[in-house]
């Protein structure tokens, strides 16, 4: 049995973890935390029928006597997060999306840290990215490579992470090409560019995820797409994830590690 910490409790992940995390014979949550003035601090989870432990403001509290952290929430706080958990010796599986390179390579550079970043956890989107990759490389440039994602009216970045990292996919399938990255066109922008990557996000209702990528080529094209209708699928890897890293040295991984892709 693994003992963890979930970030954003009472958000839509952190519910969905948590939810997840309760059904779940070989998993025990530790702790639960959420952002200071929040009214459910010093409340138990309602997910947990009045059970401990009760939603705190202080993550030290919270991972004390956890195994992983478990960390959805914004670029700035997960930074804070993981440096906390670091220096506790527990390891964190990130699902932080917005994260910029440097922060990224602070992680890396963080001397004992054991943590998976992934900007979306779900099994079969982490099956997409390799897929990606590996038709990418088939296609070459005959193709015109775009994606395109949609997701809920409350995000708050654009292009989502993992439309970000289907774009890194795709480079690396392709890696001696100096590819054009562009995101969003408008106006008179003239003919596509042969090397063009492009990358289109779209905004509205409750869309959980969508992501497509696009090779088109002349007379055909070939489409791969992924659907996420709950967040379940996110948080079910999220607890995979967290199993995995358990087990494992001090390192940087990725949800390709942890499924063996």
């Amino acid at each position: 049995m693994i003992k963890i910490a979930i970030t954003g409790a009472c958000g839509k992940m952190g519910r969905a973890i948590t939810k997840l995390a309760r059904e779940d014979a070989d998993v025990e949550i530790a702790g639960l935390i959420e952002m200071k003035g929040h009214p459910m601090v010093g409340q138990t989870h309602d997910l947990l029928g009045g059970k401990s432990p009760a939603i705190t403001d202080d993550p030290v509290q919270a991972m004390h006597g956890a195994d992983v952290l478990i960390d959805f929430t914004e670029a700035k706080a997960s930074l804070e997060f993981f440096r906390a958990a670091n220096e506790m010796g527990i390891a964190d599986v990130i699902g932080t999306t917005g994260l910029k390179d440097d922060d990224v390579r602070s992680i890396r550079e963080a001397k004992g840290a054991r943590v998976v970043i992934s900007p979306n956890m779900s099994i079969g989107m982490n099956i997409l990215f390799d897929l990606a990759r590996r038709v990418s490389s088939l296609v070459g440039d005959a193709y015109d490579a775009e994606i395109v994602e949609l997701h809920h009216r409350w995000k708050k970045d654009a292009p989502s992470g993992s439309a970000l990292k289907i774009k890194d996919a795709v480079l690396a399938g392709q890696s001696g090409r100096q590819w054009i990255e562009v995101f969003g066109r408008e106006g008179i922008v003239g003919e596509r560019k042969k090397d063009e990557i492009g990358v289109m996000s779209i905004r509205g209702g409750d869309i959980v995820g969508e992501h497509t990528l696009y090779f088109a080529g002349i007379g055909e094209r070939l489409e791969l797409t992924h659907k996420a209708w709950s967040r379940d699928n996110f948080a079910r890897g999220a607890l995979i994830a967290a199993k995995w890293l358990v087990r494992q040295p001090s390192g940087t991984y990725s949800m390709k590690d942890v499924l063996g892709l």
